[in-house]
């Protein structure tokens, strides 16, 4: 007796994975932010919805929702039928920066000792991460792994609020960072040298010489942005 054949199976189709892009006004938003920051757009360009569009690939809908992002978080101001103009870092804007992250990061240096030893690993990393940045000429990832490194000893400190707050100041930091190195391109390995200095003082449980170390590097950076350095 003849057995029935077995239904045939039929052969799996490789299944079709489409990347998803991110909405348009989100593209159009990274674009621009990206640009103030490592100063591709510097203060004072006019930004036109025309130009944005054409050079995301958008329409001018999404590019004007973007713009009014950006405009409450204070890096461009927009002039109706005209454009955005992108912010310069004003003196008083510095200065608050600058007061702030004083505040901040000398009690995070105090909190930092003890130091762990996942701190001091993670740190370390950062350091290097900062070395190979430099030689690779690449100022904005400079700028960022600078910010990280600050950052790291923010977040040890254990203080949600203070962190929160920290964050805040995220795009102000990065975009006077490119400007420092822009400007004084010896300061990057300045930098590294006195975030040694600061690895060190944490490593050995000096929280005097930790917090007096933040206050030197910190409050150079006003002088380098104003462009006052000797």
């Amino acid at each position: 007796m003849r057995m029935p054949a077995a239904p045939a199976v039929p052969a799996t189709s490789p299944v079709k994975t489409s990347l998803r892009q991110p909405p348009a006004a989100d593209r159009v938003y990274t674009h621009i932010k990206d640009a103030v920051l490592d100063r591709r757009y510097q203060g004072g360009t006019l930004l036109t919805e025309g130009d944005l569009a054409e050079a995301v690939g958008v329409s001018r809908t999404p590019v004007r929702e973007a713009l009014l992002r950006l405009e409450v978080e204070g890096l461009i101001k927009l002039y109706p039928k005209k454009g955005a103009l992108v912010l310069a870092v004003s003196a008083q804007e510095i200065a608050d920066v600058v007061e702030t992250r004083l505040l901040v990061e000398e009690f995070a240096a105090r909190k930092a000792v003890p130091a762990s030893a996942r701190l001091v690993r993670r740190l370390e990393e950062l350091l290097e991460e900062q070395r190979q940045k430099s030689e690779a000429g690449d100022l904005a990832a400079v700028a960022v792994s600078d910010r990280c490194f600050h950052a790291e000893i923010v977040r040890n400190a254990g203080n949600e609020i203070l962190s929160r707050l920290y964050d805040q100041l995220r795009d102000r930091q990065l975009r006077m960072g490119v400007a420092v190195l822009e400007a004084h391109p010896g300061r990057i390995a300045a930098n590294i040298t006195e975030h040694g200095e600061l690895l060190d003082a944490i490593r050995a449980g000096d929280a005097d010489g930790a917090a007096q170390v933040v206050r030197r590097h910190v409050s150079r950076v006003k002088v380098l942005v104003r462009g006052e350095d000797r």
